[in-house]
């Protein structure tokens, strides 16, 4: 309190952060949800990556049950963590759009097998999007490296990212 009257009293604001959720369907009943925080000064950045987001979890689900989370307050130091954002678009640039050498990396490098055992991770590729359980790579979870995914500023309703918000965004057929 005291340090928040003294920012306030020198002329300082204290930082805002802009906040947006995610809602992603894999395949074969395979869905995550997630936010993360960034400064909101970052909100018409160019790119945002990890070294940017401070706050970030995510939660995957199979036919709607939770198999795991992953979250950056508890990210150890071997966890992959990679991420890029296009915040001006409110998306997470997938395969051929992204710059520089990684996609995403939540707890899962590019084999999507590196997450410790009892732990969760995403991973966003040049093959594919897909998890990673207990140190496995859930095949079956995938779907093409190119499926658009994007966030939204209100949180999904439910796991299966069945929300007219994040239905709208989808390509036809999907």
């Amino acid at each position: 309190m005291i340090r928040l009257a003294l920012l306030l009293a020198l002329g300082g604001q204290p930082a805002q952060a802009a906040l947006v959720h995610f809602c992603w369907a894999g395949s074969n009943g395979y869905t995550m949800t997630g936010s993360m925080e960034f400064p909101d000064a970052l909100a018409n950045a160019e790119v945002i990556t990890e070294a940017d987001v401070t706050r970030f979890r995510i939660a995957g689900f199979k036919d709607g049950e939770l198999i795991g989370t992953w979250d950056i307050s508890s990210r150890q130091p071997d966890d992959t963590w990679y991420l890029r954002y296009f915040p001006r678009e409110m998306q997470f640039p997938t395969n051929g759009e992204v710059p520089g050498p990684f996609d995403q990396g939540w707890n899962a490098d590019g084999t999507a097998a590196d997450c410790d055992e009892g732990e969760f991770g995403f991973n966003a590729g040049n093959y594919a999007q897909d998890f990673c359980l207990s140190g496995l790579w859930i095949q079956e979870s995938g779907v093409e490296p190119q499926k658009p995914f994007i966030a939204q500023t209100t949180a999904p309703t439910d796991p299966e990212c069945g929300g007219p918000a994040l239905l709208s965004k989808r390509r036809r057929g999907e």
